[in-house]
Parts: C-alpha cells; structure tokens; sequence
C-alpha cells in the first residue's frame, strides 16, 4: 500500500464527545477543544486529516440487539448516530476557520455529501478536513473497522485512536481493575492478537495488520496529546 506520512486518519468515540458532568450527548466544551487542537495542528504541521466519529453516546447497535431488537436494524440506527456528532463537529471546526467536509456512507444529500473515495482524497488535498460518518454503510461493522477501512483507501500513514476513560495506550490488562497492568510503549499486532488486548475490535486490528496500518493509541481526554499524537511523538502506544 503506498501511504502518505502526512495523511493520517483520526478515529474518535462517540463517548469522548459526551459530557460527564450532565446527560447531554453532546459537550459542547468538549467539542470545543478538540476542533481547536485539530484545526491547529492540521495547519501547524500541513497534515491531510480525516477523522471518523462513532456515535455510542447516542445510540449502540448493541444496546438494542441486547433488547430483542433485530441486529440489522439496531446496527442501522447506530449508523445515524455518529452523523449527528460529524455535524456537530464539522460546525465547531468551521467556527476556527477549518474548512471541513462530512462524508458520509448512508445517503442523505441534505446534510452530508456521499463518500466517495477519490472526493474525499481530493478534499484532504486542498486542506479541508474530511469527517466520515455513517461507519461504512453496512451492519455488523463497528466505526474501528470503518475507521481502518477508509484509512487504507485514501492510504493514510497512520491511524490514530484516541481513547477516553483513563486509558493512555495498549496495557497487558485493564489498568482500571488491575494496578500491575504494563502499558506497552510498541506492540506488534500479532501479540495484539495473541494476547487478546481490547485496543480495537479484532476486525479492526486485523485488517490493519493485512494492510501494513499503523495504528497509534492515546489517551484523547487530555488537552495537548491529541497534537502530539498527530505530529508522530512517542505518545500512548504504538501498534505495527
């Protein structure tokens, strides 16, 4: 795959962008701060940055399964979530100036263009931030897969996946239950693998290994890593 160092692909957590002070779906500071580290940093460091948004803080396509409803279906309404959170992050990056485009894998002209491969390529060329939303378009596929699938078509260099909740990186177990958890500095994806280490889903991590992905895992809640995630520091924990 012929890959480009300055494109990278972001993935962010539909519930990075939720507030933990209140039931909105939506922080809007949080949304805030993250737009302007990614406006900065994109012209900083002259990046091509495209960024997939999950939708976990609105809906969970395995919150309904789990209910009786039918898996398609709920995995259909997952899809739509993570569109709202594009739009309200498009909105903030525009406020700071940063051109941005949401691509998205369900049709819906009226809020979104279509993704199409070559658009989105040649939007990133032309500086403008490219947000995919909608997964894939397809059930039964998290937004980590989508986020590895879309990186390995514009041939990204780097798939960044910021995390929340605490964690800064890949540990050897959950360093929120175990306290003698080791967070790995660089990890191969075969003991990823192996070790069975939740980073992504296993199709995720897979599919980048097939496809030579790099994938660099960060704690995103921390204002400045998301810039220095983006600029190659040795930050969280690299997967290759």
């Amino acid at each position: 795959m012929v890959v480009d160092g300055r494109r990278i692909v972001l993935k962010l957590s539909g519930e990075a962008l939720a507030s933990s002070a209140s039931d909105e779906t939506i922080d809007a500071i949080v949304v805030e701060r993250l737009a302007v580290e990614i406006a900065e940093t994109r012209s900083d460091l002259g990046l091509e940055l495209a960024v997939m948004v999950g939708g976990g803080n609105i809906w969970r396509g395995t919150t309904g399964a789990g209910a009786g409803m039918d898996r398609a279906t709920s995995d259909t309404m997952g899809m739509l979530a993570p569109v709202i959170n594009a739009l309200a992050l498009q909105d903030a990056l525009e406020h700071h100036g940063q051109p941005t485009r949401v691509l998205s894998a369900v049709h819906m002209a009226e809020v979104a263009e279509p993704y199409i491969r070559r658009r989105a390529i040649r939007h990133l060329e032309k500086g403008r931030v490219v947000v995919f939303a909608a997964g894939m378009g397809n059930p039964y596929f998290t937004t980590d897969t989508s986020a590895a699938l879309r990186a390995a078509e514009i041939e990204a260099g780097l798939l960044c996946k910021g995390t929340h909740g605490g964690v800064d990186g890949v540990y050897s177990a959950d360093p929120r239950i175990d306290r003698n958890a080791v967070r790995y500095d660089e990890i191969s994806f075969k003991e990823v693998v192996a070790k069975d280490l939740r980073v992504m889903d296993l199709t995720a991590i897979t599919f980048c290994m097939d496809n030579g992905l790099p994938i660099r895992v960060f704690d995103l809640m921390s204002p400045g890593n998301l810039a220095k995630a983006l600029a190659g520091d040795a930050i969280g924990t690299l997967v290759r």
